[in-house]
């Protein structure tokens, strides 16, 4: 007789049963992650800045931070916040990020060109150094003198034209150059240029330096409470006194300073998933205290013209995704991102679940149920005769009975379900003694 395979379900029939449902599955779930939003990229490409400059600098720090989510970041060099705001905002460019100054744009025209902010990040001050051993308290004492604003890409040069404006000067009023900050310090060093005007953080360089070189000197905006109600994207900051060296008392006083904010503009292509994970990256860039800044009080949805995009009002009210705070990046986003699939598929396997079982038992039964029929066949037959066909007829059904009988015998069913397969054949035996009890009853009695 050939073994019967002992196990407590059948696989194949499992697979038969579940396999629709599968399938049903993975096409929901296949038609849902091509409908969704699709997953962010691994690239940005970044708009910085100057050589050495704080947007340069700070652009390396994101990166970092991006790379531990295996996000990496292009840099594109520029000349500063104009030309930033430029490349974000041409169609033929590929750049989709970068840092742009307060007071660039407005909000008519940022929303025109599919500009959204993410915020504001740093005070950047407006520094002014001169040389000389008497000091400027006024902007027209500049008259006639070499003032170098940096490349118009930049954005001090538009800024420092405004404030020429407010004082009631012109352009012609000063001898303007458009110098990078560099080669424009070294000049001022060797007394090429009379004044040096610039926007940067406090950790430049070149700020640094300059703050601490003897015979340069530091413009101080004495109105600069004034200029903020003049320009609403300024803000009045103060350099304190002995911040830059306790020890040696430097600054000797403390200055007052208008300020622009740094913002971080993207196009508002950006993905989603990529703007909270910027800000949390943010956060641990600039959340700190500073020259100028109090803790946690960068990044924020102040300071900034340009309309904050949706998913960063949302991180500055609740804070980073729930399921980002516990997951990996991409695991929460990929969850996020299904989770309208997930309710779905939910929906779906709720009513299938009831189906399937049922499905799967009925599918082993079959196999000792339909042998019924062929048992019922041949009492049929039987039950049909006329005394002289019974001989001939029983001898038949019982060679069927013994057919039938071998096939039951190579059914394979899970242990579960043995009950089913040996009442079958006790059912087979059943008939087999009607059919030998008939054929019995034309045979001859012995004398």
């Amino acid at each position: 007789m050939p073994k019967i395979k002992f196990t407590l379900f059948s696989i194949r029939d499992l697979l038969i049963a579940f396999g629709p449902m599968t399938l049903i599955v993975l096409l929901v779930c296949g038609l849902g992650y091509w409908l969704v939003d699709p997953a962010p990229p691994r690239t940005i490409d970044f708009a910085t800045g100057q050589e050495n400059s704080a947007y340069q600098r700070f652009a390396r720090q994101y990166a970092d931070e991006l790379a531990k989510n295996d996000i990496t970041i292009h840099f594109q060099e520029t000349q500063g916040s104009q030309d930033n705001l430029k490349k974000i905002s041409d169609p033929e460019s590929e750049i989709e990020l970068g840092f742009v100054q307060s007071g660039s744009t407005n909000e008519a025209e940022a929303e025109e060109k599919g500009l959204i902010s993410l915020g504001s990040l740093f005070y950047e001050p407006i520094w002014i150094f001169y040389r000389g051993n008497k000091e400027i308290t006024s902007l027209a004492q500049f008259k006639s003198k070499s003032v170098n604003v940096g490349p118009d890409g930049m954005g001090v040069a538009r800024l420092f034209k405004q404030i020429l404006s407010v004082n009631g000067m012109e352009e012609s009023d000063v001898r303007l150059s458009s110098l990078e900050n560099t080669p424009a310090t070294v000049a001022l060093l060797d007394g090429k240029v009379d004044v040096l005007v610039f926007s940067s953080a406090s950790d430049s360089p070149l700020l640094q330096m300059l703050l601490q070189t003897p015979g340069i000197r530091l413009f101080d905006f004495v109105q600069a409470e004034a200029y903020t109600r003049r320009f609403p994207f300024l803000s009045h900051v103060v350099l304190p006194r002995g911040i830059v060296d306790l020890g040696k008392d430097i600054p000797s006083r403390d200055y007052h300073l208008i300020s622009p904010t740094a913002t971080m503009v993207a196009h508002e292509s950006l993905h989603p998933a990529l703007i909270s994970l910027l800000l949390q990256a943010a956060q641990k860039i600039h959340g700190g205290t500073g020259w100028f800044r109090k803790q946690g009080e960068f990044p924020s949805d102040k300071y900034t013209e340009i309309p904050v995009a949706a998913q960063a009002e949302k991180f500055y009210k609740n804070g980073p995704p729930l399921l980002q705070r516990y997951l990996s990046f991409w695991l929460a986003n990929f969850i996020e991102r299904m989770w309208v699939v997930l309710v779905a598929l939910g929906a779906l396997i709720l009513p299938l679940s009831k189906i399937i079982p049922p499905l799967y038992v009925w599918r082993i039964r079959s196999r000792v149920y339909r042998w019924y029929g062929q048992l019922r066949l041949v009492e049929q037959a039987i039950e049909e005769l006329i005394p002289a066909q019974r001989q001939e007829v029983c001898a038949v059904q019982l060679k069927r009975l013994d057919e039938i009988e071998e096939k039951v015998n190579r059914i394979s069913i899970p242990l579960s379900y043995a009950e089913e397969l040996y009442g079958l054949r006790s059912h087979i035996n059943f008939v087999r003694n009607r059919v030998e009890n008939l054929r019995q009853m034309d045979r001859p009695v012995p004398a």
